[in-house]
């Protein structure tokens, strides 16, 4: 090295980017010190596709270009494979990172940053690219903001219905907990389809998802279909958490007495070390058992299998739903 190498002034590196700050900061910062919780080996029946098609390349590059999350990438869901190379992705807005730390949740947690106005505009574009007919759009929790976020699913769902009249919209909501009116706001312009997870039974609340209220997320999915009675409503369950089989027949009756109609149940499985463990793989013939269950209870639709999500086959379902309906009205 020259002495005049030696004596230079260092150029300052340059500074870095929301991006690149974010990424440097812990995922799941409130699970750091957790010991690692070990789940049982995966069975032959819990099988997952990664995102390697052509069609889930041209997926990922537009919701990059656009400057949009998808909560297939950020809850690392299974099924990203297969649903990305039918060219189907759930948007996922308010930004990336969540107020809340479910136990069970692979998507950041933390301080989000400002609310991006312009997200609802680039959603609205990026369902134009895709040819979208059927859009699932849901949201990290936002409890920092004094609606929760409610202004900005009404404005993409509006959105959506002015841009793209054919495509139906289905929302995947926070339980706005604290938030008085914020349901109001978002079914001023009603989607096709309101979804808001339980996501476990009640007697797990404290452990599984502590930021949430059991009766407060029934009441919510009660008031939307009051709200708009056209509207389909839906709402999901995990399994494999220590729930049992009593439990979920609760939950089931609990959802039918919201008039909720149509229910999705499937194995949780445990993102990283640091979330809570599962407590046991459900059998592809304990799904079938619970599937005839709560089509016995009176569900339009059910979705129950090891690999079933939330927005899974959402744009399959959405018109089993409405044969559903149709069905239903036709033998009354």
């Amino acid at each position: 090295m020259t002495s005049a190498a030696r004596d230079a002034t260092p150029e300052a590196p340059e500074a870095e980017t929301a991006e690149e700050a974010r990424a440097a900061r812990p995922r799941h910062p409130e699970k750091a010190r957790r010991p690692d919780q070990a789940s049982p080996r995966k069975p032959h029946w819990i099988r997952a596709k990664a995102p390697t098609s052509r069609e889930a390349a041209e997926v990922r590059r537009l919701m990059r270009d656009k400057k949009l999350a998808t909560v297939c990438e950020e809850a690392a869901c299974p099924n990203i494979g297969e649903c990305w190379q039918r060219r189907h992705a759930t948007f996922m807005i308010l930004g990336e990172t969540c107020t809340r730390a479910c136990a069970f949740c692979n998507v950041r947690t933390g301080r989000p940053d400002a609310l991006d106005e312009g997200e609802p505009d680039r959603v609205v574009d990026s369902v134009a690219s895709m040819g979208l007919k059927h859009v699932v759009i849901t949201s990290v929790d936002r409890d920092d903001l004094p609606d929760g976020g409610a202004r900005q699913f009404q404005r993409c769902v509006a959105g959506i219905h002015a841009a793209a009249p054919e495509t139906t919209v289905e929302i995947l909501t926070p339980d706005f907990r604290d938030k008085p009116g914020a349901l109001e706001v978002v079914m001023e312009s009603p989607p096709e389809v309101f979804n808001h997870n339980l996501e476990t039974v009640p007697r797990l609340y404290p452990s599984i998802r502590p930021g949430a209220r059991y009766f407060a997320s029934l009441r919510l999915l009660q008031r939307a279909k009051e709200l708009a009675p056209q509207v389909f409503t839906k709402s999901g369950i995990m399994v494999g958490l220590g729930e049992t089989r009593e439990e979920v027949w609760q939950v089931m009756d609990d959802l039918r007495a919201a008039d909720v109609d149509f229910l999705t149940i499937g194995q949780y499985l445990q993102p990283t070390r640091k979330h809570v463990a599962v407590a046991e793989y459900i059998t592809p013939e304990a799904f079938e058992d619970y599937a005839r269950a709560a089509r016995a209870k009176g569900f339009l639709l059910v979705s129950a299998t090891p690999m079933t999500r939330s927005s899974y086959h959402a744009d399959r379902d959405f018109a089993a739903l409405r044969q559903s309906r149709l069905d239903r009205l036709r033998t009354a």
